[in-house]
């Protein structure tokens, strides 16, 4: 059996609930006053999939259908990606109770439809205060009507106001006025207000203003205006009383663009100036645009953090919404095992134009837009690094109402627990500043799951079944993806160094191919008897190899030397043996402190850094010179002096013997004593010894003779 219950609301610019049913759920029914009708809301879950409103007055019970609606100022939609249905009721529709174009009362009753079929009535009672004042005319473009209302005393507008005056005057007897609607080309044929009603055209007179409302329908003019679609009707009102004629000539018109997808986002368009409301004006135009969703408009700075444009020309006003934008509302679903999806914003629009007059017209319009059905493509990424031995899936753009659910790896079937528990690791990665997330799949090349083909290379493979559900109806959705790992003969080493204080170290974790390939220092093999003869560091064990080059061994190059630091760096590669051809290399570089250096470079240059006062105290290092006596230092501090020179300048001499070539340079002190004016000349002679002098490797010995 069904049963009512009462649902009051008050409202004053916002709505205050008095529910007196104890079994209704917060929230199953609201209300709010918007700026020019009543939005009751009613929640699908609680209301059922087919709720429907009915309109109460004095006079009755009045269904509000889809053409009632359109007649009557109803606008009722169910909005399923809400989960919500909703009613916009115009202040000035048919059953509102109207206190001076100020204070409206609303009575409705909602009927519900249980899934056993049992309907339940519900009474929603609601009264607006006006939140903004009447502008002289407005006009209201809603999804299944048009509305204008004109003020009394507006005398710029076409029809005067001694003519509205004798209108008001002869309102009981609205059978003394007749209307016209005037279209292009066609005769004008006069009728009453009963017979302009059964047409679907409502016209009401109240306190302080004139109301005209009508449906979209094809009796209307349709026209392009700078490419958009208008709807234009165009009623002229007029009496015979005695000897005058009085005549009220309005127009109404309305853009009736759908908007369009663009491939990035929601576009709508509309003319700068709807001309057709120029008709009998003079001076019309547009002082401001403004844009919002939801019967809500929004400011400018809430549109641009969402991405919403305004654009306008001397022609058009363009409205762009990007694709999944906050404010709108996106779905995926499937059809025929295709991931689809599709976007919807309700568009809100509001224009506001001036007359010569100082009269102001605000047009309002809402619009629901949508994207056609589309196919959303997901991404596989393999990001399998051989080295790891694991393999590393990547499936992206899924968007938050997609979950993955199971998995089939080469025909074993695992759901997400399962497959987390046996060591297969699935984990969700959202990505950042979206609505979209990803998911990872590790599974170890070693796994029982993954096949393995050796040949002349090592192939692993693996086949995978994704099984995602589209929520909240969890419908299924499958993706296949197949990933390969090859091993070729071409697996080098990687190596990884590592800065210490006086030495660099290199450490290599062993893998089962690395006897496929050797380890080199230049040109030569990497063996415990070289390390040894060159006093490397080396250890090497089932799990790894470090290898650590104390400064200045063998093998370093070094640049940017000056009294403060230096950069040391050491190169070490895998090479296949047959070939000798290098597959992999590191050449770590670190920066070290400079004491006492040394050196020699690939390009034939010493340098040299060193204590003068370690032979003479007290020296002065801006006083030391080579052999040149034009080569001073480079660099100087309190002690210490930086040579850098070529083997073959600077007053360099060589000597070579059966094994060596030895260059031969002193760095000499000035010193000046207290009781002797000449000064004194002291020498500090290093010696560089190259054992392989055209390889551009020094290698060298190191003397200080005073």
């Amino acid at each position: 059996m069904a049963f009512g219950c009462w649902v009051g609301v008050f409202v004053l610019l916002s709505v205050w609930p008095s529910v007196r049913c104890s079994d209704l759920p917060g929230g199953a029914i609201e209300t709010a006053c918007r700026d020019r009708y009543l939005l009751v809301t009613t929640q699908l879950s609680f209301a059922g999939n087919q709720p429907r409103f009915e309109a109460v007055d004095t006079d009755g019970v009045h269904p509000i259908t889809k053409q009632y609606g359109s007649e009557c100022g109803y606008m009722f939609s169910i909005l399923l990606l809400r989960g919500h249905a909703e009613l916009r009721a115009s202040y000035f529709s048919c059953h509102t109770d109207n206190q001076d174009d100020e204070v409206f009362t609303f009575s409705f009753n909602l009927i519900t439809t249980a899934a056993s079929g049992v309907e339940t009535t519900y009474i929603v009672n609601a009264t607006c205060f006006l939140p903004l004042p009447w502008s002289p005319r407005e006009v209201s473009c809603e999804e299944n009507y048009m509305e204008v209302s004109m003020r009394s005393d507006v005398s710029c507008l076409s029809g005067t106001t001694d003519a509205w005056t004798a209108a008001l005057a002869h309102s009981s007897a609205t059978s003394t006025w007749q209307v016209m609607f005037q279209q292009e080309g066609q005769q004008l044929i006069p009728m009453s207000f009963s017979e302009a009603r059964e047409l679907g055209y409502v016209f009401h007179l109240t306190q302080g203003r004139l109301v005209f409302r009508s449906p979209y329908t094809p009796r209307s003019v349709m026209g392009s205006i700078n490419g958009s679609v208008v709807e234009v009707v165009h009623p002229i009102l007029f009496s015979r009383q005695r000897w005058v004629v009085m005549m009220v000539d309005w127009i109404v018109a309305c853009s009736t663009n759908e908007g369009m997808y663009d491939g990035a986002g929601l576009v709508w368009q509309t003319p700068t100036l709807l001309s057709p409301l120029v008709s009998g004006l003079s001076g019309l135009e547009s002082i401001k645009f403004s844009m919002g969703v939801d019967g809500e408009l929004l400011d400018e700075p809430i549109t641009a953090e969402r991405g919403y444009s305004l654009d306008i020309s001397d022609t058009t006003v363009q409205i762009s919404v990007p694709f999944n934008a906050a404010g709108g509302y996106r779905k995926s679903f499937v059809m025929d095992n295709m991931y689809h999806e599709f976007y919807v914003v309700h568009l809100y629009y509001e224009q506001i134009f001036l007359d010569d007059c100082g009269v102001e017209t605000r047009l309002r319009l809402h619009r629901p837009m949508n994207t056609p059905l589309l196919i959303q493509h997901l991404s596989i990424i393999n990001q399998t690094v051989l080295e790891d031995r694991v393999f590393t899936v990547y499936l992206g753009n899924l968007y938050y109402d997609v979950d993955l659910v199971a998995v089939t790896l080469n025909g074993h079937n695992f759901t997400i627990l399962d497959a987390t528990k046996s060591g297969r690791v699935i984990t969700m990665v959202p990505r950042p500043n979206s609505n979209l997330h990803a998911y990872i799949l590790r599974l170890p090349f070693e796994d029982a799951a993954v096949h393995k083909l050796v040949k002349r290379n090592i192939y692993f493979s693996m086949d995978i079944n994704y099984t995602l559900v589209i929520l909240p109806q969890e419908e299924p959705y499958y993706y296949l993806a197949s990933v390969v790992a090859q091993f070729n003969d071409v697996f080098p080493p990687v190596f990884k160094g590592i800065c210490n204080e006086k030495s660099i170290s290199f450490q290599m974790d062993h893998k089962p191919f690395d006897y496929l390939w050797e380890v080199g220092v230049g040109p030569y093999i990497l063996t415990t008897n070289l390390a040894a003869k060159r006093g490397y560091i080396m250890q090497n064990d089932s799990k790894s190899l470090t290898l650590e080059v104390p400064l200045f061994s063998v093998g370093y190059t070094y640049k940017d030397i000056n009294l403060k630091q230096f950069y040391g760096s050491f190169e070490i590669h895998s090479r296949l043996p047959k070939t000798l051809e290098v597959k992999s290399s590191l050449a770590k570089a670190c920066l070290f402190q400079t004491t006492e250096v040394i050196v020699c470079s690939t390009e034939g240059v010493v340098t040299v850094v060193t204590d003068v006062t370690l032979a003479i105290p007290g020296a002065e290092p801006n006083g030391t010179f080579l052999l040149d006596s034009t080569c001073r230092p480079q660099e100087t501090d309190d002690t210490r002096v930086l040579f850098s020179f070529g083997l073959h300048s600077c007053g360099t001499r060589v000597q070579v013997d059966h094994q060596h070539v030895t260059y031969e340079n002193e760095i000499n002190v000035e010193h000046k004593s207290q009781s002797v004016n000449a000064p004194v000349k002291t020498r500090d002679t290093a010696s560089v010894y190259s054992l392989t002098f055209t390889t551009g490797t020094c290698g060298f010995n190191v003397q200080f003779s005073f």
